[in-house]
């Protein structure tokens, strides 16, 4: 369906925005060192706004923070696809309250995120956690500074969630991780309803942003020195069909090859159903389009992919994944596989380990089906057994690291071009980096080399990544 005639872009940086952020400075004028942290849980969509959420702090006058005792200014930016994250925020809420009550009485708690967009949890958190100030949804950080207004005239909790906008705000800026890699989104929503996904609920329905926007915006992060960008959406493959014209994904991928500066481009996440053979020949064509491709299969049962309305077979995926190859023998795969689903046989689950061996991917994101409030898969008859999931998870894991670690070692003595990300976390000398197909590397190296593309000789090999020498 085309909703081109529906959206409207706006502009952010208008009198009204600024004007609200100068009186919240004006607010917090007496008081010196103000600090925020966001707390940010699942993909990379959500990474991107906590980026653009910071701005906003940042405007307003208070300066980051990692310690969550130091803040002045705690922000939850929430993920609903799985339970376990769901958990995670309500313990790190409930946490606060004694800090807010005893320690920091001028604390605010906002609440952002795909949690928000779902009613019930939203009522939990109105209901249970008085002590946060802010909720707001995916669709409206924009609305950050007037929330924080109206929490201050108010002393109530300020509550702001749009349902389904087809409203894209332009203008936002990002404070970014690092400067030299860098997400760009390039569209907002899904229209697909995964019987096990609440993305088409808590993110709307499927917007493109204009390409002249995104390309403007990759114009400027090559101009600010960033090397690699990482094109975001629920569907990058279908970008561009509420755009009214002819423009599509691979046309975009295109003009930004062109764009000087920058020398990756990755893209994330993909579906199965809507890859074309345009965007499979960009790969042989494209130099800047990085060698990996993410392409989720979730089942390798044609029964199940039904079940959770995929709109595509084993068949039709593992013709994508030969062409693939064809075009780009060294390309590396990875994807996402739900273990467990409702209806879910052992011979269901051997069908899906027999693809992962057809296929032998370099990275599999294995996760064990949980109910998800709002999905129709929730209210499934036939839901497996939680014993039964943990034993398949078990089961898959070891075929998964097997195939991983040995296309690992077959890398030994062969040297990469890597992108140097920055130090390691486990040991200051160490440097980490991704080659193009998205590898890790680790390896000794200088400081001075974080944002550098330099070659590394491969000397080691492990599940999870690699380790190597300077060339």
């Amino acid at each position: 369906m085309n909703y081109s005639e529906n959206i409207k872009y706006d502009f952010i940086d208008s009198e009204l925005f600024f004007e609200k952020i100068e009186k919240i400075k004006k607010h917090n004028s007496d008081k010196e060192g103000l600090k925020y942290t966001t707390l940010t849980y699942g993909c990379q969509m959500n990474a991107n706004d906590s980026e653009k959420i910071a701005w906003i702090l940042e405007l307003m006058g208070y300066s980051k923070t990692d310690e969550i005792e130091e803040a002045d200014f705690v922000i939850f930016n929430t993920c609903a696809i799985r339970e376990n994250a769901e958990l995670k925020v309500y313990g790190k809420v409930g946490s606060l309250k004694t800090i807010k009550e005893e320690h920091n009485p001028n604390l605010k708690i906002a609440i952002c995120g795909c949690m928000m967009q779902i009613d019930s949890i939203r009522d939990t958190i109105e209901n249970k956690f008085k002590h946060v100030d802010i909720i707001f949804g995916t669709n409206n950080i924009q609305k950050l500074p007037e929330l924080f207004l109206q929490n201050l005239d108010t002393k109530k909790t300020a509550v702001d969630v749009v349902e389904s906008s087809f409203n894209v705000v332009e203008g936002l800026e990002n404070i970014r991780a690092n400067d030299h890699s860098a997400y760009v989104n390039i569209m907002y929503g899904c229209n697909n309803f995964c019987t096990y996904c609440v993305v088409p609920y808590t993110r709307g329905r499927e917007v493109s942003r204009r390409a002249e926007d995104v390309l403007d915006e990759v114009r400027k992060l090559a101009e600010e020195g960033y090397k690699e960008i990482t094109l975001l959406g629920q569907n990058v493959n279908s970008y561009g069909k509420t755009l009214g014209n002819n423009y599509g994904f691979t046309d975009l991928l295109r003009d930004i090859d062109k764009i000087d500066g920058i020398k990756r481009i990755r893209f994330m996440t993909s579906h199965p159903r809507d890859i074309s053979d345009e965007l499979i020949t960009a790969y042989g064509e494209l130099d800047k389009l990085s060698n990996s491709l993410h392409l989720p299969v979730q089942s390798g049962s044609n029964n199940i992919l039904k079940s959770m309305n995929r709109h595509y077979t084993r068949e039709k995926y593992i013709e994508s994944i030969k062409k693939l190859r064809q075009v780009s023998p060294d390309i590396t795969l990875s994807t996402d596989i739900i273990i467990g689903f409702p209806g879910e046989t052992e011979e269901d689950f051997l069908e899906t380990m027999s693809l992962i061996k057809e296929v032998e991917y370099d990275f599999v994101y294995n996760f064990i089906y949980s109910v998800r409030p709002g999905t129709k898969a929730a209210h499934m008859e036939e839901q497996v057994p939680y014993e039964v999931k943990h034993d398949r998870f078990v089961r898959l894991n070891e075929v998964v690291n097997d195939i991983i670690i040995k296309k690992n070692r077959e890398m030994i003595g062969s040297v990469v071009e890597v992108l140097v990300d920055g130090v390691s976390k486990t040991n200051d000398e160490i440097l980490t980096s991704r080659t193009d197909e998205f590898k890790i590397v680790n390896f000794p190296g200088n400081k001075s080399l974080i944002g550098e593309l330099v070659n590394i000789e491969i000397t080691h090999a492990s599940t999870f990544a690699l380790e190597g020498k300077l060339v």
